[in-house]
């Protein structure tokens, strides 16, 4: 009697895992792909570290926000979300072109940045989850395999553009300034692009 919902849970859970993953890494929906692109481009693989403190800080943002917006506790207009999240890209951005690799003071403000954006960003991830939730029971095991979903894509992104950074700066030898600040400029130009296109004014 058992065997019925232990393979209904099993079988949701891969659906909103899946559903997480393809949410966060569809290009179609590119702005938080270009997010977790601006945290990452003035980082290389030997300062992963302070990068995966940089990227927890972001998950511990928008696992809190979307946890609270699912179960109704935050309710806040799709269309100011919608908004915000190309403005914290572009600030993002302009933190990498203005960025001081010695200045550490500098990096603790980046790490707070990377949380309280990650609470916004985690009100957008929210309005896609509750759009598939409808009047579902499962509420805890689908939020947390959602959760999981995105940060394997998260995870997949940052590895794709420690890669990418690798091979211009390591191997085509590419000043490492002049490499984030080309990257920074133009996620810049994209991000100010979709706010323009999303202000709610």
């Amino acid at each position: 009697m058992l065997q019925l919902p232990v393979t209904t849970i099993m079988g949701d859970f891969g659906f909103y895992l899946q559903e997480g993953f393809l949410h966060i890494t569809d290009w179609k929906g590119y702005d938080h792909i270009l997010f977790v692109l601006a945290l990452c481009v003035p980082y290389l693989f030997k300062d992963v570290k302070q990068l995966l403190i940089l990227i927890t800080a972001f998950t511990i943002g928008h696992s809190i926000t979307l946890a609270l917006s699912v179960f109704n506790n935050i309710l806040i207009p799709s269309v100011w979300v919608e908004f915000l999240i190309p403005v914290t890209i572009m600030i993002t951005a302009l933190q990498n072109i203005f960025r001081k690799h010695s200045d550490p003071q500098h990096t603790k403000l980046r790490y707070g940045f990377a949380l309280f954006f990650g609470l916004i960003h985690g009100l957008g991830f929210s309005n896609y989850l509750k759009s598939m939730l409808g009047k579902t029971e499962n509420i805890i095991i689908e939020l947390l395999a959602f959760n999981l979903g995105l940060e394997a894509g998260q995870l997949l992104i940052v590895l794709a553009t420690l890669s990418v950074t690798f091979i211009f700066v390591q191997l085509l030898n590419i000043q490492r300034r002049e490499w984030a600040v080309f990257l920074s400029g133009s996620v810049f130009g994209l991000s100010l692009i979709m706010a323009v296109q999303r202000h709610p004014f």
